[in-house]
């Protein structure tokens, strides 16, 4: 059954949820407050890197399904469902900032249709369907929370081929006409009471976080006792009780997400008298990570970074996006330009300086511009166009002849026939 939809806010999850939810069939109206981004996506410009995105939404534009207004009333005064997608910011104490969803289901509590449904998409923490209810003071609209397993750069594949749909409210017909939407999906739906829903998100995350500084921390014991971390992660990843996703040693983790719900979980558990030490320990030893690569840079350098010139490929925090939010790669260039390093780098979604960006660092038009004249070479974001570069081409651009390479992304002994001396994680 095609439900009216409203999406309230345009960001990676509310463009990405908006197309998709067309695509299933649906009439939905996204909007936002920003009006250059609302015109640009009227003329079908995508704001952001993410692939399959761009053909949805001209797709759903195609067909009428997919519009997008000024503000969230026009959105939601016609809308069987609203879905809040904006923006929960992590706050000074930790716990994510609702403001921007209170200020939102505010603003919409006047037009909505009698019966409509609200939905908690964005990230919220425990007893926010209750906040929002607080908000609307609409006893008549049900709010529900379904919460978002989105990773950037296959945001669109995790929306419609999801490992499972995860749906949570006291009102049971209102549950069950959320998880309608998700109908033309092969994949399992879990109904549950909201409080354990916006906890799955939560728990998720921090989840894959563990496992990902479980296996730079393994990384670490594999460079002191001379194993080889690749080995070991198929090892250890071919237990199915373990499973080899999210195995992959970096130089830490970062992105939107990770972070911030990291500490809002340990805030979330302070809240409810449970000091949370292991995720603690997680964003420890992560830091730990980002400070470990950029001491494997210094040392390549000589020992002493002052003057030097580290070129640096990859400053998104993964690899299929234009992201920069808490990207391990620039928390390292920060470190090394605190250690009197100039960095030159070179991203294939990042051409100027932009805000998050440290500015003195030297945005190059290319990898080859990147190299000129460099020291050390760090490999700090995993694009594959990175693979295939010519590793005597490189020779010829720096200075010095060594390589950091933080993903294990680069043929070792291409490079070493070259010339260079190779550094990568756990090898």
């Amino acid at each position: 059954m095609s439900c009216r939809i409203a999406v309230i806010g345009t960001g990676y999850v509310g463009l990405t949820t908006g197309a998709c939810l067309a695509h299933l069939g649906h009439t939905v109206v996204c909007a936002d407050i920003d009006a250059d981004k609302i015109a640009k996506l009227r003329d079908g410009i995508i704001p952001i890197v993410e692939l399959g995105l761009a053909d949805l939404v001209a797709d759903g534009m195609a067909s009428g399904r997919l519009s997008f207004v000024m503000g969230s009333t026009e959105a939601a005064k016609n809308c069987d469902i609203a879905f809040l997608c904006v923006p929960t910011p992590q706050g000074e104490d930790g716990s994510a900032d609702l403001s921007y969803v209170q200020r939102a289901a505010e603003e919409i509590s006047a037009v909505l249709p009698f019966e409509a449904i609200v939905v908690n998409k964005s990230t919220v923490p425990v007893g926010s369907t209750k906040v929002v209810e607080k908000a609307l003071k609409r006893p008549d609209v049900k709010v529900v929370s379904n919460p978002e397993f989105l990773r950037e750069g296959s945001a669109v594949q995790d929306f419609l081929k999801p490992d499972r749909v995860v749906v949570g409210s006291d009102d049971q017909a209102a549950a069950m006409k959320v998880a309608s939407l998700y109908d033309g999906l092969s994949t399992r739906v879990i109904i549950t009471d909201p409080a354990s829903a916006e906890t799955i998100k939560y728990a998720a995350n921090a989840f894959l976080a563990t496992k990902l500084s479980f296996i730079n921390a393994i990384a670490a014991i594999c460079e002191g006792v001379g194993a080889d971390i690749n080995d070991v992660v198929v090892g250890i990843g071919s237990d199915k009780r373990i499973g080899e996703n999210f195995l992959r040693p970096g130089p830490g983790w970062g992105g939107s997400c990770f972070p911030k719900d990291s500490r809002a979980l340990i805030k979330i558990a302070e809240d409810a008298d449970y000091s949370f030490d292991l995720l603690k320990g997680v964003i420890t030893v992560n830091d730990q990570q980002l400070d470990r690569v950029a001491d494997k840079i210094r040392l390549a350098a000589g020992g002493d970074l002052s003057g030097k010139i580290v070129a640096v490929w990859g400053l998104t925090f993964k690899a299929g996006t234009d992201d920069l939010r808490d990207s391990p790669a620039i928390a390292i260039i920060e470190r090394l330009t605190k250690l009197g390093a100039r960095v030159q780098a070179y991203d294939p979604t990042v051409n100027v300086i932009r805000p998050g960006l440290p500015n003195d660092l030297v945005i190059a038009a290319s990898s080859d511009e990147a190299t000129s004249r460099a020291d050390v070479l760090a490999v700090l974001t995993e694009w594959d166009d990175f693979k295939w570069i010519s590793p005597s081409t490189i020779a010829t651009e720096m200075t010095g002849k060594q390589i950091v390479d933080a993903r294990n992304l680069l043929d070792r002994k291409d490079w070493e026939r070259a010339g260079f001396t190779y550094q990568g994680i756990g090898r």
